[in-house]
């Protein structure tokens, strides 16, 4: 099947939504599958939200997400001229025709239809003219088969019919000369050679549409395949009110690559009951028979739990250098040396990249305020504490991890207290709040004089 060529045909009239990533991702999984060519489209005919800015975000997202095209991508602006010559050539055939309906006499037919509770569909009164009439702007209407039945063997949904009797004279060329969608998307398809049209089934109406299209240019009709929606927790179109909509927000929000793939591959695709998927594994085993036929409903937790875990997969230096384009300020090498010493520790308790951003922060300098929890640690008791803990670490010549909890212990002890309130202040004292990894592994990577500081400033600002 290396004959196989697929497009991925996105608009830049707004940013990329997570569901149309979702059919860029099983577009490129089919084409590397079988051996075929993934191809990019940028459908940019309408030019009044139609933006470079836009553009230039699809192709930045579809690159960090390592989906990768095989040709040159095409504008589809480029090809207007294109389109009219084949909308007019239609005409010369006879299977198109100049319509000069003004748009008031088609809105008073429709209310009309609508008034005696019929579904509106153009009458066809123009089907005869085949003539330009001087002075006026016709639109190019298709002569659509209104007979028999039309059958897509659909890749995901199975057989679907319709009767030709629904289909109506719809609009290839505008008034303006301006293609519509319709027809650009064909000939589009065509000239690129595109085998397979792999979309949301929001389009499979526009299908039997276009593969009257097809049919009157005497060509090739391709496969369809059409994926489900993906819709918020509630069961509603998934949208900005159920918070990212975006693949650009996701990726905001601090969500790393390789989850959102193995996320929206799982979402509407399964392979048995794997659900974490390399992307070698995703090329290997994906196929149409595996695709739902009902709606996927987008769920957070999971989409965490598994940047949770591609987090922990990923080498810590990686990490770090993923990471700083999310930290405030540049760090310097003392900085860095001390986020990868704590890295594995910081990373097992976040889900996203926001959240390891916060984790970091205790060695990128002193904390700037103390949480209102560490109050219940900042007691005159806990502050005498905090000095006899500051006289331990004084006269440790290497701060080593167990070294330094057996002697807390010892002092906690000593004092017939639990290790965990000395260790609380102390965690409020070096992070400001009191969550955090382990407070002697924290005292380790941080040193001696800056630990030192942290406990004094800390003693001050309560005694104070």
């Amino acid at each position: 099947m290396s004959h196989i060529r697929v497009r991925f045909a996105p608009s830049p009239t707004g940013v990329l939504h997570i569901g149309s990533v979702r059919t860029a991702l099983f577009n490129w999984l089919f084409a590397r599958h079988n051996n075929g060519k993934f191809l990019l489209r940028i459908e940019d005919t309408d030019k009044l939200r139609s933006t470079e800015e836009n553009t230039k975000s699809i192709f930045e997202i579809l690159k960090w997400l390592e989906i990768d095209w095989d040709e040159e991508p095409v504008i589809q602006s480029n090809n207007i001229e294109r389109h009219k010559a084949v909308a007019e050539d239609l005409v010369k055939q006879g299977k198109a025709y100049y319509c000069y309906c003004s748009p008031e006499e088609l809105a008073a037919k429709k209310e009309e239809a609508l008034k005696a509770g019929k579904s509106y569909k153009y009458d066809g009164k123009c089907r005869g003219c085949s003539e330009k009439i001087a002075g006026k702007n016709p639109v190019i209407r298709l002569k659509a088969d209104n007979v028999g039945r039309t059958t897509v063997d659909d890749l995901v949904q199975g057989e679907v019919t319709i009767e030709n009797s629904q289909m109506d004279d719809l609009v290839l060329l505008r008034s303006d000369e301006t293609p519509t969608y319709m027809l650009s998307v064909v000939v589009d398809d065509h000239d690129m050679g595109v085998t397979h049209v792999i979309r949301g089934d929001d389009h499979l109406t526009n299908t039997f549409r276009q593969i009257q299209i097809y049919r009157a240019c005497n060509w090739d009709i391709p496969r369809f395949g059409h994926i489900p929606l993906i819709y918020g927790p509630d069961g509603a179109k998934l949208s900005k009110r159920h918070g990212a909509a975006s693949a650009q927000d996701y990726k905001m929000l601090g969500y790393l690559p390789e989850a959102i793939s193995n996320y929206l591959l799982r979402l509407g695709w399964s392979h048995g009951d794997d659900e974490v998927i390399t992307r070698t594994q995703a090329i290997e085993w994906f196929d149409f028979d595996n695709v739902g036929r009902s709606p996927s409903r987008f769920d957070m937790a999971k989409l965490q739990n598994l940047n949770a875990h591609y987090m922990r997969e990923r080498d810590n230096k990686s990490l770090l250098e993923y990471m700083k384009p999310f930290l405030q300020s540049e760090l310097d090498a003392e900085q860095e040396r001390c986020i990868l010493a704590g890295m594995d520790s910081l990373k097992e308790r976040a889900k996203t990249i926001l959240e390891l951003v916060d984790a970091v922060q205790i060695y990128m300098g002193a904390p700037g305020r103390y949480d209102d929890t560490c109050l219940k640690y900042a007691t005159p008791q806990h502050l005498k504490l905090l000095d006899e803990v500051i006289a331990i670490v004084n006269s440790m010549k290497s701060l080593n991890e167990q070294a330094l909890c057996d002697k807390v212990k010892e002092l906690a002890k000593n004092h017939g207290i639990k290790l965990v309130e000395i260790a609380q202040a102390i965690r409020g004292a070096l992070c400001g709040k009191l969550i955090s990894p382990s407070v002697f592994e924290i005292i380790a990577i941080l040193g001696k004089e800056r630990t030192l500081d942290r406990l004094r400033a800390y003693i001050k600002h309560y005694q104070n």
